[in-house]
Formats: C-alpha cells, sequence, structure tokens
C-alpha cells in the first residue's frame, strides 16, 4: 500500500509538472511573438513582413525552448542516474544497514517498530532499490525524466501559444490588426494565467492580473518601439 501510494504521488507530481511547463511554453509563445509582430506593426510593416518576422520569431522560440528544455531535462536524468547508482553500491554493500534505514523512514511516519521493520522488509524483498529510492530520493526508476519527450511539449507548447498573435495580426484587415491582437492575446494569456494557477492551487486573480499586464507591457514597449523606428528612419 505504501508503495502504491508513493507511486501514485510521483505520477501526479510528474503530471502537474508537464502541465506547468507547457503552460508556461504557451505563455512565452504568446507573449514573445506578440511582441515580435506588435513591433513590426508598429513600424508600419507589409502583411510579408509581419509573416515573416512571426514565424521567424515562432521557430526560434519553439527551438530555443526546445534545446534549453532537452539541456535541462538531461541533466535532471544524468543526477537521478547517479543518485541512483549510488543507492544500488549502498544496497550491494551494506544491505542490513540500507534495511534498518528503510525501517527507521517507516518507524518516524508513524509505523510501530514491527511492524515499520515488516514493511521495510517486504518491500526490499520485492524491489529494494525502488524502495529505497522512492522513500529517500524521491524517484520512481522505472519513470525518469525523458528529455525528448520534454523537448517536444516545450516547442509544442511554445508554437502553440505564438499562433494565437500571429494568426490575429495576419488574418483581418489591416486596420483591425492591433485591436484584434490585443484581445486575442489578452484572452490568450487570460486562460494560461487561470491555468497556471489553478494548478498551483492559488487564486487565479493575482496570476491572470499578472499575466496579462505582462503581456501588454511588452506589445506596447515593442509597438512603440516600432513606430519610433519608422518615424527615425521614415
Amino acid at each position: 500500500m505504501a508503495e502504491q501510494v508513493g507511486e501514485t504521488r510521483a505520477e501526479l507530481s510528474a503530471r502537474l509538472n508537464w502541465l506547468r511547463a507547457a503552460v508556461l511554453g504557451a505563455n512565452d509563445g504568446v507573449v514573445s511573438t506578440a511582441g515580435i509582430v506588435t513591433g513590426v506593426a508598429g513600424a508600419a510593416g507589409s502583411r510579408t513582413a509581419l509573416l515573416a518576422a512571426g514565424v521567424a520569431g515562432l521557430l526560434a522560440g519553439a527551438m530555443s525552448m526546445a534545446v534549453g528544455e532537452y539541456v535541462s531535462v538531461s541533466t535532471q536524468r544524468d543526477t537521478e542516474r547517479a543518485a541512483l547508482e549510488k543507492e544500488q553500491r549502498e544496497l550491494t554493500e551494506d544491505p542490513e544497514g540500507e534495511l534498518d534505514e528503510l525501517t527507521d523512514y517507516y518507524r518516524d511516519s508513524g509505523l510501530a517498530g514491527g511492524l515499520a521493520r515488516e514493511v521495510a522488509a517486504a518491500l526490499t524483498e520485492r524491489d529494494a532499490l525502488a524502495a529505497h529510492a522512492q522513500t529517500e530520493l524521491g524517484i520512481d526508476p522505472e519513470a525518469l525524466t525523458n528529455p525528448w519527450e520534454a523537448a517536444l511539449a516545450s516547442a509544442a507548447a511554445f508554437t502553440l501559444g505564438a499562433l494565437v498573435p500571429l494568426l490575429a495580426v495576419m488574418l483581418p484587415p489591416e486596420s483591425w490588426r492591433l485591436g484584434v491582437t490585443v484581445a486575442a492575446v489578452v484572452l490568450a494569456l487570460t486562460l494560461s494565467g487561470w491555468t497556471s494557477a489553478r494548478l498551483g492551487g492559488a487564486g487565479p486573480g493575482r496570476a491572470v492580473a499578472r499575466n496579462v499586464a505582462g503581456g501588454l507591457l511588452a506589445m506596447a514597449v515593442t509597438y512603440s518601439g516600432g513606430v519610433l523606428l519608422d518615424y527615425v528612419t521614415g
């Protein structure tokens, strides 16, 4: 039962981490691409220039997210493997000492001495490395992080987020571009802020306000920069 609970918590934690990463990736895609296209729009850019800048920003951002996530998760995976190898050596060199350590863990968790020993012995007999890895390290040896999955998920999330301002600025008539883009970005950032707050168990109000304010500030800065560039070079 204790092992099943541990696995359930590990799976839930991993799922929440993936969801948070996806939300953050989508949020980055929305804000960065919105900043790019509004900046080009402020410089009176043509539809072709907007499309080129938006697509370039989308591809560059998605690749940056993918590479960064791959490197980060690969480092985490290497650390997890090293910790598991160390734990396996300790189990090989001092099995009784490791059994005592596991017994102490369950005793400290509230089990009576005899029951704690029985639980530790049963889990050790079933899979000693898994038992110690989950209780001492918080690692499931059968569910190590996958850097390729993380990279693809981050790139996909960023791309989906980036498509919001890109389509919003490309599809409507020129006179509506800015207004439609701002509205679409505010809606997307409201959704991502609400989702991230709910995943973290926090109230959504402040998260949404911060998200939307940050996105509007980014668009205001890049749009002003585009307008100034058009004025200086015009």
